[in-house]
């Protein structure tokens, strides 16, 4: 009997095709979830998965998945995986480095500009109709901050994070660093994070979600940023404190804020976050072009396919499984 894979959303037909020349597909609807208590059974048999950000792995839904061989995500971050319980059963974890770096930088640069010159407040004062003939220009109208010559602080260092610095420092920017690796890039002064905040015109935050970096940025710390900084995230909802944020806003210690990336997404309509002015928002697409998604859908069957094979997956988070086998 072939083994079976769960494919948590519809890929574009080349991939299933790859896909299924290896094994059975079982391909959810699109308002179907992999934790849905109906699916008990399709749980069970299937021995691989094909999942994306949206999907939760977490103990709950692996209860029932004694068949269960790999786990290979559309996305960089694992934080929806149970990666520890995985690996505990010695099942592998795939995931999709390196080809969304620079299409997610450019993400978070836009933002910094956007958030910096009122680029959404400005389109939505026009398409609202309050840019008038009384109101065309004023000197102190739509008054934004300077990019170039000012600090940028970056809270992450990994690939992403340094194509940031290589973005900013076309921008004539000052770089500055604090990483939980201690990695050390050239023409980026490293510091303690405390002294980051407190210095930074702008930070930019890049690491990933953990244990140790959930809450991160929690109202403490934001409340010791450089007084009228703009904050962007598009690592992770959760590092940051969305609440202490908007309460910065509206108190005007920040100045502004970029935000790919929220606790609970879609964000609430209700979220304080998206009556402020400034904060500029957008529904988690760092990685959104057509080019780098294609890219990381193939990374994804490369390492389902490896697994069926019964080879190691190419992009594996917890190669560990392989050395204790």
């Amino acid at each position: 009997m072939p083994n079976t894979v769960l494919v948590t959303q519809s890929l574009p037909d080349q991939y299933l095709d790859s896909l299924a020349e290896h094994a059975e597909l079982d391909v959810l609807e699109a308002d179907q979830h992999l934790s849905d208590s109906a699916l008990a059974m399709r749980r069970a048999a299937c021995h691989g998965v094909v999942c994306t950000l949206t999907d939760t792995i977490d103990r709950d839904v692996l209860q029932d998945m004694e068949n269960l061989e790999f786990v290979s995500s559309v996305s960089v971050g694992v934080d929806h995986i149970d990666v520890s319980a995985l690996s505990a059963r010695g099942i592998a974890v795939g995931n999709t480095p390196g080809v969304l770096v620079d299409t997610t930088a450019d993400t978070a640069f836009a933002l910094l500009l956007a958030a910096a010159r009122r680029i959404a407040e400005g389109d939505r004062y026009i398409r609202d109709g309050k840019w008038t003939a009384s109101k065309r220009w004023t000197p102190d109208f739509f008054l934004g901050k300077d990019v170039s010559g000012s600090t940028l602080g970056i809270v992450g260092l990994g690939p992403i994070g340094q194509a940031m610095a290589q973005r900013a420092a076309g921008f004539g920017m000052t770089l500055a660093s604090w990483t939980p690796s201690g990695r050390e890039v050239t023409g980026v002064r490293s510091m303690p994070l405390e002294e980051l905040l407190a210095t930074s015109d702008f930070v930019s935050v890049h690491v990933a979600l953990s244990d140790t970096t959930r809450n991160l940025i929690d109202g403490a710390r934001i409340a010791t940023m450089k007084p009228g900084a703009v904050l962007i995230n598009t690592a992770r909802g959760g590092i940051v404190d969305e609440s202490a944020v908007a309460a910065a806003l509206d108190d005007g210690h920040l100045f502004a804020a970029g935000l790919d990336v929220f606790e609970e997404e879609p964000v609430p309509a209700d979220s304080p976050l998206l009556k402020h002015p400034r904060v500029v928002v957008v529904p988690h697409i760092g990685s959104a072009t057509a080019s780098t998604r294609r890219k990381m859908v193939d990374l994804a069957v490369a390492n389902a396919v490896a697994a069926l094979r019964g080879e190691p997956m190419p992009y594996c988070v917890n190669p560990e499984v392989y050395t204790s086998l």
